[in-house]
């Protein structure tokens, strides 16, 4: 795992340790020394901590004007024991909605498993974004987390599955990532109705 970095193809154009609005403003990498670890393996230093001793995440880009976030994540997504959905609710998200972030498109390409609980924390961050017509997207979720998350009614809060998964997002700039998932959500509308 120590070889997986964040996606780095954007960082001419943003960078979380630059922007000062950003909960990783100043934040330092020692590319040579590795500390963080997710059980007990390794991982890159660039990927940030945020209060998840399974889960790391990096901020790709944001824009602010646009109101948008794009986010990648890395290891073991567990609410049952370590309560992850908090930490990424109160250290991430409400940082950002602060900002004027209500779209969240998150990959979720190297989320290995997911262990669910309960549902309040993504109950609360979709109330927190509806309004403004705001969404939360996981981008290439693996079957068997999507299984997992269908097993909390997780659908009810976020979107992901089929729709959103095999989606070549490193080649693609941010805006037209944006573009297209709120396309995927519009004709997911018109097949409703």
């Amino acid at each position: 795992m120590h070889d997986i970095e964040p996606w780095w193809g954007w960082r001419d154009e943003y960078m979380s340790e630059t922007d000062q609005n950003s909960p990783f403003y100043r934040r330092t990498y020692n590319e040579f020394n590795f500390t963080n670890k997710i059980y007990n393996y390794y991982i890159h230093p660039q990927w940030d901590f945020f209060g998840s001793e399974t889960l790391y995440v990096k901020i790709l880009y944001i824009n602010y004007k646009k109101h948008y976030a794009l986010i990648e994540l890395i290891g073991e997504w567990n609410d049952c024991i370590g309560n992850d959905i908090m930490f990424l609710k109160r250290e991430l998200s409400d940082e950002l909605i602060k900002k004027g972030i209500f779209r969240f498109a998150i990959f979720c390409d190297n989320v290995l498993n997911f262990h669910g609980d309960d549902d309040s924390y993504y109950e609360e961050w979709y109330d927190d974004i509806k309004e403004e017509n705001g969404w939360i997207c996981l981008i290439n979720s693996f079957d068997h987390v999507s299984e997992e998350m269908d097993k909390y009614r997780l659908y009810y809060y976020l979107l992901y599955g089929e729709i959103y998964n095999d989606i070549n997002w490193r080649n693609q700039k941010p805006a037209y990532i944006v573009q297209s998932i709120e396309e995927s959500i519009n004709n997911q509308q018109k097949q409703i109705f």
